[in-house]
């Protein structure tokens, strides 16, 4: 190493160091500041956690809400091995795209298409190909959100007259993932990863039943999505735009130089960067869908990311005013530098994740601190979540009670608050379903809303007092509760309300 390139070196250390020395002075100073009172014990099981268990905020309260806090912005630190032991009778979740494929996947198109052949339905003679198995989703493929009560009892994996083992295993995969999501977050001691996972999911959404999407979405929320929800965004972002579940859902897989898709290109400035004020134009959106040419996926026997250079756009691209002309595969990577370091990302994400914990128009405030953390760290995503949630705008009084539960957040906050013991998850699957968030199939890639309005309606409160009364009398099937819990069980603990 020469005297000029040691000399950087140590500037560069010296910076790292120096910026790790803020960041930990910030860090001791919000938790010197967090209050330790049962009712901010509360609000802060409510929003970082999925509502509080029998005893935990007497036991919070013996350790204090910031050891505890500090404790779950360090997941990897906290034993989960109950959870574990739930987990393990779900044999799919480890499984890599090519086995679900090969075993599940595959087996269960191939019967249906022999039965609507049978029918007199058929789609053409012989198998299908890649190309058509990546077109938007066929018959047996919506969302049971818009296919009535059948489809519906199909998603929570209910045996249908006349299905066989193929068909029954293809369904196995999307709901044992969807059942290890609910066991996950009702008795995780990882209840921060578990809410930030949701979050990170449902900001770069992709639809399970969008073509070969089912085969990579185990793999995609897994290996793409959970390890890095503490992480750097950049990180983060690389894998989003690299797995095949995204490159299906979004259709850049068949983006080339000869046919370009923009839907990704659209998506990743909107909703995953620099968010719809970003101050990107029509002609940036075809320079980074220009960018992103060739990045596609290997065929079902293969699956995988693949980068086709011949099928890459070799054209020098300009995007926010910068010149993009790294070649083939690094345009994209280069982009990616470009979005995940751009000020109006840090105000992008620092604005969501203050409306995920704060509220739905989270003050400027805390908004501004955790953009300028998010620039400062280069996007550590747990210095930016540190931030909001050891802020006094976190927990000021006016932020109590000032979000409304998701459908998926108030069923699992009733079982927590009933002790309860869920044998099998598949009607709660159901019963999501019917409160209108079936898990892994939203469509839009804006995600499931976070705000109010989506989830108040008279209609909604029906179904949820319905569920408050059925958990509270022990008529859910396959969930055992704590009957001295159920019976004191309210729409205020396990209802609208967030605390």
């Amino acid at each position: 190493m020469n005297v000029r390139s040691r000399a950087a070196a140590i500037c560069l250390s010296a910076l790292l160091v120096a910026v790790a020395a803020r960041l930990s002075t910030a860090a001791a100073d919000a938790a010197a500041t967090i209050p330790n009172d049962e009712p901010s014990i509360s609000h802060a099981l409510n929003r970082l956690a999925y509502g509080a268990r029998p005893g935990d905020v007497a036991r919070i309260k013996h350790m204090g809400l910031a050891a505890w806090i500090d404790q779950q912005l360090r997941p990897a630190r906290v034993a989960d091995a109950q959870l574990d032991t739930r987990l393990a009778r779900l044999t799919t979740l480890p499984l890599d795209a090519k086995t679900v494929a090969h075993d599940y996947y595959m087996p269960a198109r191939q019967e249906r298409r022999r039965r609507q052949q049978a029918a007199g339905r058929a789609q053409g003679p012989g198998p299908r190909g890649q190309a058509d198995m990546n077109q938007a989703p066929g018959p047996g493929d919506q969302s049971p959100i818009d296919q009535g009560p059948a489809r519906r009892a199909q998603a929570a994996g209910a045996r249908e007259p006349g299905t066989t083992e193929a068909v029954r295993r293809g369904r196995q995969v999307l709901v044992e993932m969807a059942e290890a999501k609910i066991l996950r977050a009702t008795y995780s001691e990882r209840q921060l990863e578990e809410v930030l996972v949701d979050f990170w999911f449902n900001h770069f959404n992709v639809f399970a039943r969008k073509g070969q999407t089912e085969i990579y979405i185990g793999e995609y929320e897994r290996d793409v999505i959970r390890p890095n929800v503490l992480g750097n965004f950049r990180d983060l972002l690389g894998a989003t735009a690299q797995s095949p579940a995204m490159l299906v859902y979004l259709d850049n897989w068949r983006s080339t130089n000869r046919g370009l898709n923009e839907n990704y290109a659209r998506e990743l400035l909107e909703l995953h960067t620099v968010g719809v004020d970003g101050g990107y134009t029509q002609q940036d959106i075809v320079s980074v869908a220009r960018a992103f040419t060739g990045w596609t996926i290997g065929r079902p026997a293969q699956p995988g990311f693949r980068f086709a250079a011949n099928l890459h756009d070799r054209d020098e691209k300009k995007v926010l005013g910068q010149t993009i002309n790294a070649g083939g595969r690094a345009d994209g990577d280069r982009l990616l530098d470009l979005l995940a370091s751009h000020p109006s990302t840090a105000t992008h994400i620092a604005y969501k994740l203050a409306q995920r914990f704060v509220s739905d128009t989270p003050p400027a405030s805390v908004v501004t601190r955790a953009a300028d953390t998010f620039r400062n760290s280069k996007g550590n995503l747990r210095e930016v979540v540190r931030t909001i949630i050891t802020s006094p705008e976190f927990f000021a009084p006016t932020a109590h009670q000032a979000k409304v539960k998701t459908p998926f957040e108030f069923v699992v906050s009733a079982l927590r608050a009933t002790n309860a013991e869920i044998r099998t998850a598949q009607p709660l699957l159901r019963t999501l379903a019917d409160l209108g968030m079936p898990l892994y199939l939203c469509q839009p890639p804006t995600g499931y809303d976070e705000t109010s309005e989506t989830w108040v309606s008279s209609g909604a409160l029906v179904n949820r007092i319905n569920f408050a009364l059925a958990v509270a009398n022990g008529e859910v099937r396959g969930v055992q509760v704590d009957k001295s819990r159920a019976s004191a069980l309210s729409l205020g603990s396990a209802g609208f309300q967030k605390q």
